[in-house]
């Protein structure tokens, strides 16, 4: 899986791909097939799912809208961290039921911010 960040250094932005990659006994490979991992914890609540926010961090912006269909690996928000943009995408495919942030706030990790049904 690859994804892009952007990373500012001095006045100047670079937008930057990095590949997860796994080790197995002491050799480092990329896996072969990638399906989009949530980059956010995502928790079945009845017929819904909970997507949190892996670390805490400031919203920057909100990428859906309530009632808005969403598939996996879209991006619902994005969290900024340590001066990294960092995409939250959805785990699953549905509907956004809510969204329980706004642009501005500043949230913890394991916070609830988008529920998905």
């Amino acid at each position: 899986m690859i994804k892009v960040y952007k990373v500012k250094i001095g006045e100047k932005v670079y937008e930057v791909e990095v590949e997860s990659v796994k080790e197995i006994n002491g050799t480092i490979s990329a896996p072969t097939t990638s399906a989009p991992a949530p980059a956010a914890v995502a928790t079945p609540a009845g017929n819904s799912t909970k997507v949190e926010a892996p670390m805490q961090g400031l919203v920057v912006s909100i990428d859906v809208t309530v009632g808005a269909n969403v598939k996996t690996g879209d991006t619902l928000l994005v969290l900024e961290a340590m001066k990294m943009e960092n995409p939250i995408v959805s785990p699953v495919n549905g509907v956004v039921q809510s969204i329980t942030v706004n642009k501005g706030d500043t949230v913890d990790g394991g916070t609830v911010v988008v529920t998905i049904a």
